[in-house]
């Protein structure tokens, strides 16, 4: 063999070794870069993914719980009846039960007096004695549940904007709470002062909330539990939740002022028919005694003057209703 072949032969095996080693050396590196930016590309969308997925089941758990608590709330409304005790609680009385049946008594008592005076039939009597041992106590009682709530909205959303300014400089929720217990008055630092009494003593601060809510069954109320139970449990942002519920309230104030308003032409008008016919009783008997007596004197009168009452109080009770909005 020649050496030009030999040197030509050589140069070809050496341009092959060289091509394949050329590449071999690209698909390693090829290989190599997309192993690294699977890594990369896969080590992210799996952390994205994740994250997405605890946000998800973060959400869901959150849903789970506050449906849960609120099938209970709705089961335990269902099955049981508020009692006595528990209404003088939200009354904010410190009487005990046995003290409100006792007054219920005497009230009973003094409507079949009532009753006598006028010499009215047993069944009358007995109507007499059911109405002022049931009906008036637990009106004025009602009455006084109605005014406490009313004045915990009032002060309410002032005292969730204290909190939130207290949480976000860095106070613990426990004494975000007690700050309330000192600064307002009234039902609302009443409140807060046995929630945080109970947290003193050991039970959670949203246990203690949910108690309260059996105090205090309005749906801010339930609402501010809700959201110490779900910071609680989840960690989340409570001064966020707070900040909407004392929004929600100013809302809520400030569309029933509104139809207070629209309404005012209504209420006055309801207010004047009802207080007529007692007042123009009133005005004949001071203008001629003797004009009114048969209606106090004989039977036919006094079934007169209970048909009046009668008919008078559905009339005043439909009235109500008429002009009554619930927000």
């Amino acid at each position: 063999m020649e050496p030009i072949q030999i040197i030509l032969i050589s140069a070809i095996v050496f341009l092959v070794v060289g091509i394949f080693i050329f590449v071999m050396m690209n698909s390693g590196s090829s290989q190599q870069k997309k192993n690294i930016d699977l890594i990369r590309g896969g080590s992210a969308s799996d952390s994205a993914g994740n994250d997405k997925d605890q946000q998800h089941k973060r959400r869901a758990e959150i849903a789970r719980k506050l449906k849960a608590s609120k099938e209970e709330e709705a089961k335990e409304d269902g099955n049981s009846k508020v009692s006595v005790a528990v209404k003088l609680q939200q009354a904010g009385l410190t009487m005990s039960a046995g003290q409100f049946w006792l007054i219920s008594l005497v009230c009973g008592v003094v409507g079949l007096g009532i009753g006598y005076f006028f010499e009215f039939k047993p069944l009358l009597l007995g109507l007499f004695f059911i109405i002022g041992l049931l009906g008036v106590p637990r009106f004025i009682l009602r009455k006084l549940i109605q005014n406490r709530q009313k004045k915990f909205l009032e002060e309410f959303s002032d005292a969730l904007d204290a909190v939130v300014r207290l949480l976000k400089a860095g106070m613990p929720v426990s004494e975000a709470i007690s700050m309330m217990t000192r600064e307002f008055d009234g039902p609302v630092g009443e409140e807060m002062s046995i929630i945080y009494d109970k947290q003193k003593i050991g039970i959670p601060l949203h246990e203690a909330a949910a108690e309260g809510c059996r105090r205090m069954p309005l749906p801010e109320m339930q609402m501010f539990a809700a959201g110490l139970a779900i910071q609680a449990q989840t960690g989340s942002s409570l001064s966020e939740v707070l900040t909407n519920l004392s929004g929600v309230i100013r809302a809520r104030f400030r569309l029933k002022r509104k139809v207070m308003a629209l309404s005012a032409e209504a209420i006055a008008s309801a207010s004047i028919i009802g207080c007529l016919p007692p007042l123009v009783a009133l005005g004949l008997y001071f203008a001629n005694p003797g004009y009114l007596d048969p209606l106090f004197t004989t039977p036919t009168g006094k079934n007169m003057i209970m048909g009046a009452i009668g008919w008078m109080s559905l009339g005043v009770l439909v009235m109500k209703h008429m002009i009554n909005f619930k927000i």
